[in-house]
């Protein structure tokens, strides 16, 4: 019988950690690739080992190496397991298809109003077309009130139709030569895809974050002795000093770290059950820094195609309104004088619905006006509302990438540093105001490591963190002095599957 497994995200992290794994790992190498605490991958592999049948190496210092020689095909073959994996699949698949539903009832509900609507209007140019052509005496025709209004205004809908014909991105699947010539095949996703990217965007581009970000601290800490102190902590992690000291206790819980002191009573944290590895490959992010957050994108439609979304929803929104407030203003067609009195594409279109339905009204009232209108509406206003938000969450994002950028360069000169040095060049690190942003970011140094203020001969400030570099000159001793040779594992001194 199968372990019961709490959390099934974490331990399909650990598998697919395996995976990624050519040999023998220990809960130190899952741990760092996985970023989940020691807790949960001491937990975890152990029922991976047995679901898959791994084999189990211990080494001289103890530890043991885990590896799947045979691949990841469960052993467990019962009806009760076939039917959890089967209802996975199920769910999986349910969630895909509800996914791909919504997406295409967008389009539906866009384009499909759209085309309706021009259709609509078409049919009720041809019939002004043929009405005026018609016996009936211009009088009775200049009676018609709207006529003139709803020639215009049809003929103005179909020269609409013709513009996005023959200049919209949205059409050019449908031209057969456009399928004829390779160069000419569309690249991007399809229609439903983009329309969705309108309305809710792209997804986050920093889901995975807090995982990114605890892989690229923990690869630090084994690429430095399984130690780090808090500047560097900073560093990496882009928090403020008060920040960093409350997060590198939870650090220290989840993957049993302590602080410690120095000669000179310096602090540093140490994680040595972080180094016990068989993976020693340094995988920090280009040394001592760490990724950065991306920019929130608004889509990833081109310009254009979003344009083209804005004007046919306009179209939509447009005819709701026309269509709910003659239904609410004029109402029911009964007699020949309301017909001849009201707007004409309404009269035309109550004409047309009266041929299949009894009682028109309803069905225009809602299916014409609240339906497209409400759509409408809020097919503006959530793209509206993201937008907002994005530009405010873009600012905090480039706040905090200006801070790690910041960190890394004053730890890196800790003396007669300038904030005019604080100058990156890649727009994921500018904030709109660059001159507060830095004044801040040497505030919150500050409060950590006070620091030397100067002016120089151009009366620029100048600043010597003295305390900071004390701090760099005691952890590179203090790293100087653990022997590499503690953290290694040693010879094989048992082996499940009898191999030497």
């Amino acid at each position: 019988m199968k372990y019961p497994v709490k959390d099934e995200k974490a331990y399909q992290k650990v598998i697919d950690a395996f995976k990624k794994q050519r040999r023998g790992a220990t809960l130190a190498d899952i741990t760092a690739r996985t970023a989940l605490s020691l807790e949960t991958v001491r937990e975890l592999v152990p029922v991976a080992a047995d679901e898959f049948s791994g084999r189990l190496e211990v080494t001289e210092s103890g530890e043991i190496l885990y590896s799947f020689p045979q691949g990841f095909s469960s052993k467990y073959r019962g009806f009760r397991a076939g039917l959890k994996r089967f209802g996975k699949k199920l769910k999986t698949a349910l969630k895909t298809a509800g996914t791909w539903t919504f997406k295409v009832w967008i389009m539906v509900m866009l384009v499909g109003y759209f085309v309706f609507f021009m259709l609509l209007a078409l049919a009720s140019m041809v019939i002004s077309v043929g009405a005026s052509s018609s016996s009936r005496s211009d009088s009775r025709s200049s009676n018609r009130g709207g006529g003139f209004g709803g020639m215009y205004m049809a003929s103005s809908i179909f020269n609409l139709i013709i513009r996005i014909w023959f200049y919209s991105e949205l059409t050019k699947p449908l031209d057969p030569s456009y399928y004829n010539n390779p160069r000419k095949r569309p690249k991007g996703r399809p229609l439903y895809h983009a329309i969705f990217s309108f309305v809710f965007g792209d997804g986050d581009p920093n889901a995975d974050w807090p995982s990114r970000e605890r892989q690229s601290v923990l690869a630090y800490i084994q690429a430095n002795r399984g130690v780090i102190s808090l500047p560097e902590f900073m560093t990496l992690t882009g928090k403020s000093p008060e920040e960093a000291e409350k997060e590198i206790t939870a650090y220290c819980v989840e993957y049993e770290g302590s602080p410690e002191a120095t000669e000179d009573g310096t602090i540093v944290y140490r994680f040595d059950s972080l180094l016990l590895r068989s993976d020693t490959k340094d995988r920090t992010f280009r040394g001592f820094s760490s990724p950065l957050k991306r920019l929130k994108a608004f889509s990833s439609n081109s310009k254009k195609m979003n344009t083209w979304f804005s004007v046919i929803n306009g179209v939509n929104l447009g005819f709701g309104s026309y269509f709910l407030f003659n239904a609410l203003n004029t109402g029911a067609i009964i007699t020949q004088a309301q017909l001849e009195a009201s707007s004409y594409l309404y009269g035309v279109s109550y004409v047309l619905f009266y041929r299949f339905l009894e009682n028109p009204l309803p069905v225009i009232t809602i299916g014409l006006g609240i339906i497209p209108l409400v759509f409408s509406a809020i097919f503006w206003l959530i793209p509206g509302l993201r937008k907002l938000f994005n530009k405010k969450e873009n600012e905090k994002i480039k706040f905090e990438n200006l801070r790690k950028d910041a960190y890394a360069r004053i730890w890196e000169k800790p003396v007669d540093f300038s904030e005019k040095e604080i100058d990156p060049q890649t727009e994921l690190c500018r904030p709109e105001n660059m001159e507060t942003s830095r004044e801040t970011i040497i505030k919150e140094i500050g409060s950590y490591a006070m620091p030397e203020v100067a002016l120089d001969d151009r009366g620029n400030t100048r600043y010597t963190f003295t305390g900071l570099q004390h701090e760099k000159e005691a952890l590179k001793k203090y790293r100087d002095e653990i022997d590499p040779a503690e953290a290694e594992l040693g010879k094989t001194i048992f082996d499940s599957h009898g191999r030497e």
